[in-house]
């Protein structure tokens, strides 16, 4: 036998009672059955638990290391009785974000904040890098969500989509292409292309515009941090492919840089929230994506929402 939480359950309600009656009635016991487990208690521990025949009732020593016990142990049961339970509905949880993009936290942060308003029981958490891997992060529980435009296929991981955004190329307002109405693959060249600091394979620039095309900027230079970036490009030392809500009006007019499309058509991205599948029901899953694009909406310029019932993509 051990020591189980049905033992100091009967031990406090023998103290908070001070009747081996009361005590039954509240743990839905008959006063004989009671008494046996008392007995069975006292034998596995070879000491009483209880002073005989006084009143009030008093403990022993044990009895009173026993309550001690008692008044740590079960309270924390019931918390996690009730964390459990919200766990079982989708009310409570942990939700560790990671984020490959330092551009997103422009919606991810007011996202958060109103978030924790609304599900004070989740558990939040952040993390960045250019290397998150959103199959292996999720599948190892490193992370419950990413936000990523790289869809990695896995049957255990889903990508739903955020919103859609175009890709302009940054340049100074006094290079040589900034009067041009869009960019050609061909008129990079000559250009210094700055990117964050990640695979090419993970590039819209690179995937979707120039290798096709067979063009290779002269060269190739990289930054972490978008402030950096257009300070580069601001000074002409380089150009950069950015998601349109980073190249919005207040930051064209604070830098003194154009933003361009790529191609007569543009080039169009897509932003993902990657979760494992068998979460994609839970309800405080859901109420965080449902927030992400109602802020994203009302914060970001130039982007096209993506909602349950059009999920419209760009022409």
């Amino acid at each position: 036998m051990d020591l189980e939480i049905r033992h100091l359950k009967t031990l406090v309600g023998l103290k908070e009672t001070g009747s081996l009656v009361a005590t039954a009635e509240r743990l839905n016991l008959s006063q004989s059955a009671l008494s046996h487990q008392l007995k069975v208690l006292e034998d596995y521990l070879g000491t009483p638990v209880l002073v005989r025949k006084t009143r009030p009732m008093r403990f022993t020593p044990v009895g009173q290391k026993l309550l001690e016990l008692a008044d740590k142990i079960l309270p924390l049961v019931k918390q996690t009785e009730q964390q459990v339970s919200r766990i079982k509905t989708g009310d409570s949880g942990s939700l560790r974000i990671g984020v490959e993009c330092h551009s997103c936290f422009d919606w991810l942060m007011p996202t958060l904040d109103q978030y924790r308003l609304n599900w004070s029981d989740v558990e939040l958490d952040l993390l960045t890098g250019f290397d998150l891997n959103p199959t292996e992060s999720l599948l190892r529980a490193n992370t419950d969500l990413i936000v990523t435009s790289d869809i990695r296929n896995s049957d255990e991981v889903i990508y739903i989509p955020l919103f859609h955004y175009q890709i302009l190329l940054a340049v100074s307002k006094d290079h040589p292409l900034a009067s041009e109405a869009c960019i050609y693959a061909e008129d990079m060249y000559d250009d210094t292309l700055i990117t964050y600091p990640v695979e090419r394979e993970r590039l819209d620039i690179f995937t979707r515009f120039l290798t096709p095309a067979g063009v290779e900027p002269s060269l190739v230079r990289h930054s972490q941090v978008n402030a950096m970036t257009l300070q580069l490009i601001a000074s002409n030392r380089g150009v950069s492919a950015l998601p349109c809500w980073v190249l919005n009006q207040k930051v064209l007019e604070q830098y003194g840089i154009k933003a361009l499309p790529l191609g007569e058509k543009g080039c169009w991205g897509t932003l993902y929230a990657a979760i494992r599948k068998e979460d994609q029901h839970q309800a405080y899953f859901i109420a965080f994506i449902k927030q992400a694009k109602d802020i994203i909406e009302s914060h970001l310029e130039g982007i096209i929402p993506i909602d349950e019932t059009s999920k419209q993509t760009p022409k």
